[in-house]
């Protein structure tokens, strides 16, 4: 981590530790977890940026896209991938239920349902009550800032809230909706589902990876060494999951679901609410747990998984892979409920028989729990940036946007000031120079720039 986060910030042209009003801004600073990093924040509209950075309003809710149906609203969770001459394929989630039809690809009384082949709609709702979920892909110019070509790619599932990209070139999106079969649901939710990332107009056939659980799905990350794929639930006992599949990079093919588990502790509570079980720093060695009948009908996996000895955690949310670890956040963790970070470290022999071999297990470190919400407050999507450092933004009415070094110090990057809805999906584009974002309930997706070398510390 540390080589890649020092050779990102001397190509992206950080030379200096400080700049004019710096000093007096550091002096100025009073948590001890607070560092410079870009510098106090301006207005810059709906936004505060550090001096120099500015965004660009890049999709918003309503507006007619290529395929004829309308953006949807409530972004959530995106991911990005490398397209032809230098583009971005920016894939979006949309955490829309049946009842949110002013967020509607379809319009507010279906009348563009039409323009859809309804065998690409996983779940019509018996040709009344279309699922309003799903994906949208926007092929971004990153050198005119603009997007050329925008298009549902996944329809007709349930409150698409996090996911993760592959490494082979497709997204992950989860369903946090675990609805079975009744008056308005034609089929069972709580799924995941794979979106290959192309710049074709056109939906994928939705097929969900049932192997990988039927519960309320937040986010996913995969190992691209071993191919497995970590999963986090959005419950207040959720657990922690990974998928072994049988077949790296072909998850329809099955695979084993397991749920983490701590090796000294059975049935470990993460969430530190009532005493603080768990240190920051240190590296717990775990386990993980077979899971069995994981398409169950039945919301139940995290309480059978809990009975069997897995750890619960509060609230998982989102989940990203960085060089040799994985960070996940879990929103209402911590003595306040406001939030704490997890880094894994996967074993050498991950996925084996040798991985709970003595020395070789796998570990869990709580890597952040400040209990300070002017540093954390309700994290929720994250991401590993460029340099190495973790990003992440908050729900909440007035959320932020904040790296976190690899010592542990927090800087603040942006704050939404023009409307009171969470921040979600943030990621960087493949080349480091763009930091997507959404901002939910107004359905705006942005796209950040500015000189992300210059990171004082």
């Amino acid at each position: 981590m540390k080589s890649t986060r020092r050779n990102f910030l001397k190509m992206m042209g950080a030379v200096s530790l400080g700049f004019s009003g710096l000093q007096t801004f550091a002096q100025e600073l009073k948590n001890d977890l607070l560092i410079e990093g870009y510098g106090p924040l301006e207005d810059k509209g709906i936004l505060k940026l550090p001096k120099g950075f500015s965004f660009k309003i890049i999709a918003e809710k309503g507006s007619t896209m290529h395929d004829g149906l309308l953006l949807p609203g409530r972004g959530d969770g995106m991911g990005t991938f490398e397209g032809k001459d230098g583009r971005v394929i920016l894939i979006r989630n949309h955490e829309n239920s049946p009842g949110y039809l002013i967020d509607s690809p379809f319009g507010y009384s279906n009348q563009h349902l039409h323009k859809v082949n309804k065998e690409r709609i996983y779940d019509m709702g018996y040709n009344k009550y279309p699922q309003l979920g799903g994906t949208t892909t926007s092929i971004y110019n990153e050198k005119t800032q603009k997007v050329e070509k925008v298009f549902m790619s996944l329809a007709g599932t349930g409150r698409n809230c996090a996911g993760g990209t592959t490494p082979w070139g497709s997204w992950l999106t989860c369903e946090e909706y675990v609805y079975v079969k009744d008056d308005i649901h034609e089929k069972k939710h709580g799924y995941v589902f794979e979106v290959p990332a192309t710049e074709k107009i056109g939906l994928k056939y939705p097929v969900p990876i049932k192997a990988m659980g039927r519960f309320n799905h937040e986010a996913v990350a995969v190992d691209p060494k071993t191919g497995i794929v970590y999963l986090t639930e959005d419950r207040h006992e959720g657990l922690f999951y990974r998928f072994i599949p049988k077949v790296k990079g072909e998850l329809h093919k099955g695979g084993q679901l397991q749920a983490l588990a701590f090796v000294w502790k059975k049935g470990m509570d993460t969430r530190n609410w009532e005493e603080a079980s768990l240190k920051q720093g240190i590296k717990y060695a775990v386990k993980w747990i077979d899971m069995k009948d994981v398409d169950t009908e039945k919301d139940n996996l995290r309480v059978r998984g809990y009975a069997l000895g897995s750890a619960i955690f509060a609230r998982g949310e989102g989940i990203w892979f960085g060089e040799k670890e994985l960070y996940f956040a879990c929103t209402n963790g911590g003595k306040l409920k406001t939030g704490q970070i997890f880094k894994y470290i996967p074993s050498k022999y991950e996925g084996t028989s040798k991985e709970e071999s003595k020395g070789y297990e796998s570990r869990l470190e709580l890597y952040a729990e400040p209990n300070d919400t002017s540093v954390l407050r309700y994290c929720d999507n994250l991401t590993v940036a460029p340099w190495g450092d973790v990003v992440f933004c908050e729900d909440g009415i007035k959320p932020r946007i904040f790296g976190i070094t690899p010592k542990g110090e927090f800087y603040q990057i942006a704050e939404n000031i023009g409307y009171q809805s969470e921040f979600a999906g943030v990621c960087f584009s493949p080349s480091g120079k763009t930091l997507f974002v959404n901002i939910q309930v107004p359905g705006l997706t942005l796209a950040i720039t500015g000189d992300w070398g210059n990171l004082h510390q």
